[in-house]
């Protein structure tokens, strides 16, 4: 059963709103993957110090962050995405509470993930129903 096709035609709107927003916020998360990969610079392995990770683990979270957005922008497999992206999401705001780092932009993300997949899957709305 496809999710994006089964929309009533007057919601469609709501998956197409749905994919925009789910969009946003993954290809911020895989820019974040792929500059994982890039050679480090002093100035990183400073910012990597400050939050207490080394410079060695960036590749392993570059994969991680990568695959689980690949996963969410796959309809059939985007709840385990976001599900997977969720938890990656309170390992970063985790880390930045323990430093005393804002993180907003963090939980940001983890909200857009999921209001972007409500939007675009009618199983999650059948769900978790809005009521009016």
């Amino acid at each position: 059963m496809d999710t994006d096709t089964q929309a009533a035609p007057g919601a469609r709107w709501m998956v197409w709103t749905g994919w925009i927003i789910s969009v946003l916020p993954a290809l911020m998360l895989l820019m974040s993957g792929s500059m994982k990969f890039v050679p480090t610079t002093p100035e990183l392995v400073e910012s990597l110090d400050h939050i207490g990770w080394e410079a060695r683990l960036l590749v392993a979270l570059g994969i991680l962050e990568i695959a689980c957005t690949i996963i969410y922008l796959i309809p059939h497999t985007a709840v385990l995405g976001a599900i997977l992206l969720t938890g990656y999401m309170g390992g970063a705001i985790a880390t930045h509470v323990r430093v005393g780092d804002p993180f907003f932009v963090q939980a940001g993300l983890g909200v857009a993930l999921w209001l972007g997949l409500y939007l675009r899957d009618s199983r999650l709305r059948a769900l978790l129903p809005l009521r009016t």
